[in-house]
């Protein structure tokens, strides 16, 4: 157990369960499990032809091959026992056939006119790219909440629930008539949209086909909230007891496990009233910063936050998701409805306004259904298996943890610990899970060398989830890697990735930052990194102009230095709405998209030739160029000052200058390719040098030029900050890392 922990660097896997992959075949039969460990057979299993029996490599069991592998010889094996197949997936039968998705729609109403028409518009644009036959429903609230008879034709419905009362799943089906008798219960999941499966279906939530006229009209005539709101004084919005609604609402229409449920929020400030209130109505009261959660001095955020958690238990238990787009200038307690986003999977966008092309795009992203949408799959359970010498810490991402206990569960947790299977109630392409480990050493003493485990260990992943076309599948994953002595440096070194390192160690800065009190995030990076050079490193001791690292970990102290600096570990200037939605989407991102907002990418057009790869520089900056960063939140075009003067004479609309207008229109038709298909959509923001906008280009630069710098009359451009440079940082680093122990 010494040997992992000189490695500094904890020992995870980066798992994105729903990659499209090129050489990942589908095969139409169910997987064979081993009889004692429930892994399935894998490439790596050792395989006796004439007995037709296989030996696990997790357990050692040997297992009987299945009638149905009668035929199975070397010359014609089956497509899970291929070398190249580490990767594959299974077709299982589902129960009933495929069910329409669910969709219902919760709307505030304490909004200004105006955004609340374009809320609406955006709506009936949304119902447009639904499927037919699609349930969908509709909760409004204000003061109070509104749950919409959609089913009722006669004229408009609705059943008033008080928004400061706290709501009781099984009154509220009581009052909503969703009460089943026990011969209702033998029919339940019956049929999708039968009225025998659920009193609700045909009154609360309808196919798309029968209600879109009835929603889109109910949509139309919504008003602003009717109580009056005096100035000094905040809208009274109940966002918990809407949501407590909702979820009863989903959860006795809906059977668990059946149609994929999303209960989408749309808000426009924060919760004031009833469940999950994260601020006083009397303006005079601030809503809570970073520095009140700091000295505990935040009223209602402890409250507010265990009620989200029960919230988010309860949906994870029906299998439904939550979806968030927060759409005001002041914060609406993202940060309280953390838990409950993030352990059904459900995607969040926060923008300023309803108007923002933010909140347009984004909505519009989660309903398109080629390749530029998410395609998004539901019902999905992640279990992880591993050799005996290898235990599972925890797993850190958007999903819950089951109880199902395992002697494969490590005593250390991190994240969601404790066992070795997770919920995804909603999961897309580029969703990605961290799975740590233990690496806890064979306490029975060296193994028989003949044995497959005694050089090397095995991991698998088993992923069920149903599709967006309603097919169940299982994928398995098998990966192996071999053991090496703690001492052969340059074996440990070949197998490390430092890319995934990056990731792996900002998500669990981000659970760090969360979960423990005094945390020093700072520090606590700097002295793993310290650790790491001064354990991989080449160097004579007390000398650091003689260090040197590895290639396969030489740029691992730059994503350091800016994840140091980024918006998941420095929280000034952000609020704890917007430092929460930031990490929410840095844990479910996939590496490349997660490295992307840790260290930004520069790119440089010129007339000197194509565009390319720039340095993440203050010193990349120049009059004559224009420069395109994508730090994924932001995607920014910066013109040089020249080609801003040269824009505003209007050079690009004369035939002679049709290279400078080739020059202006290809950063913003790469922004755009960036901007397509990712979610939450970035902001894209056209700037010049010098004006106020330049500042999101600026934030992101490593500042080797300040005021206070020497190289301040170099004629580059200055940043105003006491930050240290990229240059400066290094330097210490080597100074620290060449010490004697």
């Amino acid at each position: 157990k010494l040997e992992p922990t000189k490695c500094v660097l904890p020992f995870a896997a980066l798992v994105t369960p729903c990659k499209k992959l090129q050489d990942c075949p589908v095969v139409p039969y169910q997987p064979v499990p081993c009889r004692s460990c429930g892994s399935v057979l894998n490439p790596f299993a050792r395989v006796d032809f004439p007995g037709k029996l296989w030996v696990c490599p997790f357990c050692y069991t040997r297992n009987q091959f299945p009638p149905h592998y009668n035929a199975i010889s070397e010359s014609n094996l089956p497509a899970e026992l291929f070398p190249n197949y580490s990767a594959i997936d299974y077709t299982i039968p589902k129960p009933g056939g495929p069910q329409p998705p669910a969709y219902i729609f919760v709307v505030d109403t304490c909004v200004s006119e105006d955004e609340l028409n374009t809320c609406k518009g955006a709506l009936l644009q949304a119902l447009g790219l639904l499927p037919e036959n699609a349930l969908v429903g509709l909760v409004t609230y204000g003061t109070h909440v509104q749950v919409h008879e959609i089913g009722f034709t006669e004229c408009s419905k609705s059943w008033v629930f008080q928004g400061s009362k706290e709501c009781d799943p099984r009154k509220l089906a009581h009052q909503l008539g969703l009460n089943r008798g026990p011969a209702q219960q033998q029919q339940r999941g019956a049929g999708p949209m039968g009225s025998a499966a659920s009193p609700g279906l045909g009154r609360f939530l309808l196919p798309l086909s029968e209600g879109e006229f009835v929603l889109s009209e109910l949509l139309e005539n919504l008003h602003v909230d009717s109580f009056h709101t005096p100035s000094n004084l905040r809208a009274q919005r109940c966002t918990g007891t809407a949501l407590q609604v909702a979820t009863a609402l989903a959860g006795a229409c809906l059977t668990p496990g059946g149609s994929a449920t999303r209960i989408m929020l749309f808000v426009g400030g924060p919760a004031t009233a009833g469940s999950g209130s994260v601020v006083q109505r009397d303006k005079t009261e601030a809503i809570r910063s970073h520095k009140d959660l700091v000295k505990d001095q935040a009223p209602f955020f402890q409250k507010a936050t265990q009620f989200y958690e029960s919230l988010a238990h309860q949906l994870v238990l029906q299998g439904h998701t939550l979806d968030v787009f927060a759409c005001a200038l002041d914060q609406v307690g993202l940060a309280e409805m953390k838990p409950a986003i993030e352990r059904t999977g459900g995607m969040v966008a926060l923008a300023e306004s309803y108007h923002h092309q933010t909140f347009k795009d984004s909505l519009r992203q989660i309903f398109l259904r080629d390749e530029n949408g998410l395609n998004i799959c539901s019902h999905g359970t992640v279990e992880v298996f591993c050799s005996k010498d290898i235990k599972v810490a925890g797993c850190v991402g958007p999903c819950a943890p089951l109880d199902k206990k395992s002697p494969l569960v490590s005593e250390n947790s991190i994240g969601m610990g404790g066992t070795t299977v997770w919920r995804l109630c909603s999961l897309s392409q580029s969703t990605t899970l961290c799975v740590y480990f233990d690496i806890v050493g064979n306490k029975e003493g060296p193994q028989d060398p003949g044995q497959m485990g005694s050089q090397q260990f095995f991991l698998q992943f088993q992923v069920k989830y149903t599709t967006l076309e309603g097919e169940a599948r299982m994928r398995v994953i098998t990966l192996t890697r071999h053991w090496t002595d703690g001492g052969n440096v340059q074996d440990l070194l070949a197998g490390f990735d430092q890319e995934a390192s990056a990731v792996i160690m900002a998500r669990l800065l981000s659970t760090k930052m969360e979960s423990e009190e005094e945390f020093n995030a700072t520090r606590w990076l700097d002295r793993s990194l310290i650790r790491l050079c001064s354990r991989f490193g080449d160097y004579r001791t007390e000398d650091p102009s003689s260090f040197q690292l590895n290639q396969q970990m030489s740029i691992y102290p730059q994503f350091m230095f800016n994840l140091r600096r980024s918006q998941f570990v420095q929280v000034f200037n952000n609020s704890p709405d917007e430092t929460a939605y930031f990490r929410m989407v840095l844990c479910c991102e996939d590496a490349f998209n997660s490295l992307v907002m840790i260290q930004p990418t520069l790119t440089s057009f010129s007339f000197n030739g194509p565009p390319e790869p720039a340095l993440l520089d203050v010193a990349s900056i120049a009059a004559d160029r224009i420069l395109l960063l994508d730090a994924f939140f932001q995607v920014v075009v910066f013109h040089g000052s020249t080609i801003a003067q040269w824009r505003k004479a209007k050079y690009q609309d004369r035939p002679e200058h049709a290279a400078f207008a080739q020059l202006l229109t290809t950063p913003m038709e790469d922004a755009t390719e960036i901007i397509k298909g990712r979610f939450p959509v970035p902001r894209l923001v056209d700037c010049d040098q010098h004006g106020s906008q330049a500042r999101f280009l600026l934030a992101k630069l490593n500042p080797s030029s300040t005021y206070n710098s020497s190289m301040q009359g170099s004629g580059s451009e200055v940043i105003m900050t006491d930050d240290v440079s990229l240059q400066v940082f290094m330097d210490h680093l080597r100074k620290l890392a060449v010490q004697p122990n």
